[in-house]
């Protein structure tokens, strides 16, 4: 019996230096997660970009709203009347409020707006074409490349996209997406060669890691909703179907395309041209409300907003057509000013200087690698990587560091902060 006992305590005692030792390992790792948590904390936030397209939108209606020549043109609108209500006033600066609203409400007075040519502030295609795929591949890769992006044809691009090489990188590796409402996407951004989850034209969401429930209804949707074209789906689409990735996976680099503004112009419908364009605000809103109440993106995401091309304005119809050396029945021509275009940014670093007013130059060219230095990494190589950084100087103030920059930006940083 004494013996007993005497196991008994033993036993006790060595219980007790056990769960001492379990007691004070889950301190040590408790002390160790919060030490980790403190450094997690300590670390800045990677940034993340949103780069939007509003397929050929005029500068003119950004700036000025609905043409006073085109809105009550029954030729181009179905019911003046009903158009007018909802798009005309007097004064051009609360014309583009109505259409614009986000624009012109929020970004305006958060960001900045460039390409008011009315007051000298211009911005342009470097390429030579003046339509869609040059334009955007213009965008994607910050170069032009009319010897062989000569088309709209879906053919892979032989130049590497800033989303391509982003997501090449280490810090972004599977954290770029692409969507877009024209079929031609996977072509400019090639998917062969790129890898990229890209969702574009009629393409349902489909992942090998499986899809959420509204994806499904997205998807069926979709299948049911007939579109005015047979290559461009309705961007009620391409919207969801982004917004909802992003709230399920994150992506550090988006890039949407909206396109249903180039494809009412050519049909030449203007009420419809408006409310595309409308719609397209609205869309832009959605994403900045939702970026700023998820707690990975908020504070931490930057918006760049622009257009593949601009449109004519004389003769009145060339507002439907764009393009450079068109050849049509043996005969040539040109749509005067479809290489004028806008650029727009807000968010994360962005300076608020409103609409620009003063006489200025951008090109699209240059916003592949402001793109590349928000997101400080170095991944553009020959003529993309050799632009100027004019734009990143109007731009941009908290993102330009010295220590965020490659030895090759050195030049650019010392004069930014001799200014």
């Amino acid at each position: 019996m004494v013996k007993i006992k005497v196991f008994f305590i033993l036993f006790l005692i060595a219980l007790t230096a056990c769960n001492k030792q379990v007691n004070n390992k889950d301190k040590s790792n408790k002390n160790n997660q919060q030490e980790e948590n403190k450094q997690a904390q300590k670390k800045p936030a990677t940034p993340k970009v949103v780069l939007i397209t509003l397929d050929g939108v005029r500068w003119q209606e950004l700036f000025s709203g609905a043409d006073s020549l085109l809105v009550s043109n029954d030729k181009y609108v179905k019911d003046t009347a009903v158009l007018a209500s909802h798009f005309w006033a007097k004064k051009p600066s609360k014309r583009r409020e109505v259409l614009f609203p986000f624009m012109w409400s929020y970004i305006a007075r958060n960001g900045v707006i460039y390409g008011n040519r009315k007051e000298g502030n211009k911005v342009n295609l470097t390429n030579n074409r003046w339509f869609s795929y040059p334009g955007y591949s213009e965008i994607l890769c910050g170069l032009a490349d009319d010897k062989r992006i000569k088309s709209n044809a879906k053919i892979d691009n032989p130049n590497k996209t800033i989303l391509e090489l982003v997501n090449n990188s280490e810090v972004y590796k599977n954290k770029v997406a692409a969507f877009a409402s024209w079929d031609v996407f996977p072509s400019i951004i090639n998917r062969t060669r790129s890898k990229l989850p890209i969702n574009a034209g009629f393409e349902s969401a489909d992942r090998t890691t499986g899809i959420s429930a509204i994806e499904k209804q997205l998807n069926s949707y979709q299948k049911q909703t007939p579109s005015p074209w047979h290559n461009v789906r309705l961007d009620v689409f391409t919207h969801n179907y982004a917004l909802n990735y992003m709230k399920e996976k994150h992506p550090d680099l988006v890039y949407i395309a909206y396109g249903e503004t180039d494809d009412f112009a050519h049909d030449g419908k203007y009420d419809q041209y408006l409310n595309a364009i409308k719609r397209s605000d609205t869309f832009i809103k959605d994403l900045w409300n939702f970026v700023q109440n998820d707690t990975y993106y908020k504070n931490n995401t930057t918006f760049i907003i622009t257009t593949d091309h601009g449109r004519g304005t004389v003769p009145l119809e060339t507002w439907k057509h764009h393009g450079n050396n068109l050849k049509d029945h043996g005969k040539t021509y040109t749509i005067k000013g479809s290489d004028q275009v806008w650029l727009a940014a807000f968010g994360s670093g962005i300076k608020k200087q409103g609409e620009i007013k003063n006489e200025n130059q951008l090109y699209s060219n240059q916003i592949a690698t402001t793109i590349e230095n928000i997101l400080k990494v170095d991944v553009l190589t020959g003529e993309a990587s050799k632009k100027n950084y004019h734009l990143l100087i109007k731009l941009f103030y908290t993102l330009i560091q010295k220590k965020r920059l490659p030895g090759k930006r050195k030049s650019f940083v010392l004069f930014l902060y001799c200014r």
